[in-house]
């Protein structure tokens, strides 16, 4: 019956930490879910508590920083991304609802035009206005 009563406080738990998103609720929820596993082996109560406060302490030191700096870390792609934007670009296969690419920056990209109804031809000089993922997204440089 104890497993099933911190099963349920560390669901509740992680459940907190959906509001919160700081990593706090989780870990405390980590340790619940390892006091549960303890508590299948019908260990007493004081075991199970003294279980509990050694993994959630134990993942808050040694998981949860870890989790910081690893979600937190800025993303080389999305740096790349943000300085292509503004970016002129030679159209090298015509640009269409469904496809099309770019010489950008010296490498090859897959575009898309910011209107999808518009279709820039092959040899266009384009903008970048933005990076979706792989696709850059452009409008055609006015002549």
């Amino acid at each position: 019956m104890g497993s099933l009563i911190w099963l349920g406080i560390a669901v509740a738990f992680a459940v907190a930490e959906l509001a919160v998103g700081e990593f706090t609720f989780l870990m405390i929820a980590a340790g619940a879910l390892t006091t549960s596993a303890i508590a299948l082996a019908g260990v007493p109560l004081g075991v199970e508590i003294g279980a509990f406060v050694v993994a959630s302490a134990g993942f808050w030191f040694l998981l949860r920083p870890y989790l910081h700096r690893r979600l937190r870390r800025p993303s080389a792609v999305g740096e790349l991304g943000q300085s292509l934007i503004g970016a002129s670009a030679q159209v090298v296969e015509e640009i269409t609802p469904s496809s099309g690419q770019i010489q950008l920056d010296g490498s090859l990209w897959s575009a898309r035009a910011i209107d999808p109804s518009h279709t820039i031809k092959s040899g266009s000089t384009v903008i970048v206005s933005d990076i979706d993922g792989p696709i850059a997204v452009v409008w055609k440089e006015s002549p």
